[in-house]
């Protein structure tokens, strides 16, 4: 079927295709993973059907508390009807404990609580390896606007509540993420709402008493068990009923 839809774009882990009415696009979850700025790839079985699944359940929670996205429903186990939206060419990521680039960066210990939630920008370009900007390149450069950052920056603030609280209530520590944000049009006007996809490639997630990586970190740094862990975030968070029992092995 993919064959002969037409495709509008396609990324490092999903491909966006035409969608059935205008407005919307189908978005595709691959197994590919892949780090370092693609220099590091694989294809882990199973890795799509649960981003999917795990965004899905996600951005119906943000949806369900106001906090408008571009996801409509869920077609199948690789594929959901989104909204198309005009990304805003920004990475938003809203770190709440030390690790990764934060962590090297200042020389802080992986896994340092942070004295509040630190939201970084950074601007959307594999070739220059998504370079940290500030809020004066992002007006100057006019990728955004003055107010579409505070809204940005409020949005954010608003989904790391809900998903600290949300990853909490299961033993997981939520780290960090990132999230991407699209303008859709009125007319004239224009609102932003979030885009892209919130699961296990796009945060950091911790096992609150082991601090076990339960992430895509696994995939970056060799530890293995990629797809058990990421069973293990759905399994967590209630929503393995209907997964496929091809990937149900999870973390015993």
């Amino acid at each position: 079927m993919s064959s002969r839809r037409k495709k509008i774009y396609e990324g490092k882990a999903k491909i966006l295709y035409e969608g059935p009415e205008p407005g919307t696009l189908i978005q595709y979850f691959k197994d590919d993973a892949t780090a370092f700025n693609a220099q590091k790839k694989a294809v882990l079985e199973g890795k799509g059907v649960l981003n999917n699944r795990i965004s899905e359940y996600i951005m119906t929670r943000l949806n369900g508390i106001g906090v408008q996205n571009h996801f409509i429903r869920r077609l199948n186990l690789r594929e959901q009807l989104i909204k198309e939206v005009e990304i805003i060419p920004l990475e938003v990521v809203c770190r709440n404990v030390a690790a990764g680039s934060l962590a090297t960066r200042f020389g802080l210990p992986e896994g340092q609580a942070l004295p509040r939630s630190i939201i970084e920008f950074y601007y959307k370009d594999d070739k220059l390896n998504d370079p940290m900007c500030t809020e004066e390149h992002i007006t100057a450069f006019n990728w955004a606007s003055t107010q579409e950052i505070d809204d940005m920056l409020a949005l954010t603030l608003r989904v790391n509540d809900f998903l600290s609280g949300l990853f909490a209530g299961v033993g997981i520590t939520l780290v960090d993420f990132k999230v991407e944000y699209g303008r859709v049009w009125d007319g004239d006007f224009s609102k932003l709402i979030l885009a892209d996809e919130i699961s296990p490639d796009s945060c950091r997630l911790w096992d609150t008493v082991s601090n076990e990586k339960l992430d895509k970190d696994r995939f970056r740094r060799d530890l293995g068990n990629v797809i058990e862990s990421y069973t293990e975030v759905a399994r967590r968070l209630g929503i393995m009923k209907e997964m496929p029992t091809v990937i149900q092995g999870g973390v015993q």
